[in-house]
């Protein structure tokens, strides 16, 4: 059998951001930030992050490293599993939200509920 040979980088058309996931850990950052009152940039401090790339992650421009996660984590002083399981809820109630937007009426078109 002929070894296989590794080749760098990503594949071809392939992105590492997932909007729908950035948004919801960008949304999960702030929400866990404010609960323990500590500012946009006082964390960025901590986490040994610039602010400006702090401020993108929370508006999920940006999706962070494991790296930057573990960082971030340790910054608020919870585990990562916590800042995940936030990150989680976002993501579940983004998509709660999202279905409740639009719901099918009987010609078969969305209709949108505020």
């Amino acid at each position: 059998m002929q070894k296989r040979s590794v080749q760098p980088g990503r594949p071809a058309g392939t992105t590492t951001r997932d909007a729908e996931l950035a948004h919801a850990f960008g949304a999960a950052v702030p929400a866990l930030r404010t609960e323990r009152g500590i500012a946009q940039d006082s964390l960025a401090h901590l986490a040994s992050v610039e602010r400006s790339h702090m401020g993108k992650m929370e508006l999920g421009e940006h999706m962070p490293t494991l790296a930057l996660i573990f960082k971030i984590s340790g910054a608020l002083e919870c585990s990562t599993a916590v800042l995940m399981s936030e990150a989680e809820s976002q993501l579940a109630a983004a998509a709660k939200h999202s279905r409740r937007r639009t719901r099918p009426t009987q010609g078969g078109f969305g209709r949108r509920e505020d």
